[in-house]
């Protein structure tokens, strides 16, 4: 009555199978695929996103994120 388990079954299987594709993507992701810079606006995005996480008053934030607009600036004009 009791069935002996013999190695993984199919559904072991699949998982095996399934995280050494996951492994396998993620280490060709790391060593194949170059570092791509982000663009000026993605950039961009992100210093606004900081200066709002780390300023404390409106001041500051808005001091902030003219730095930022004058850095994409920059960006922007060395890209073309």
């Amino acid at each position: 009555m009791r069935k002996s388990q013999r190695g993984l079954g199919w559904f072991g299987t699949l998982v095996v199978l399934a995280l050494a594709v996951a492994a396998g993507y993620y280490l060709y992701q790391q060593l194949a695929v170059p570092d791509a810079a982000p663009s000026c606006a993605a950039a961009l995005n992100g210093c606004v996103h900081e200066c709002r996480q780390t300023a404390t008053d409106n001041a500051a934030t808005q001091n902030c994120q003219k730095a930022c607009r004058r850095e994409a600036e920059v960006c922007a004009s060395l890209a073309r």
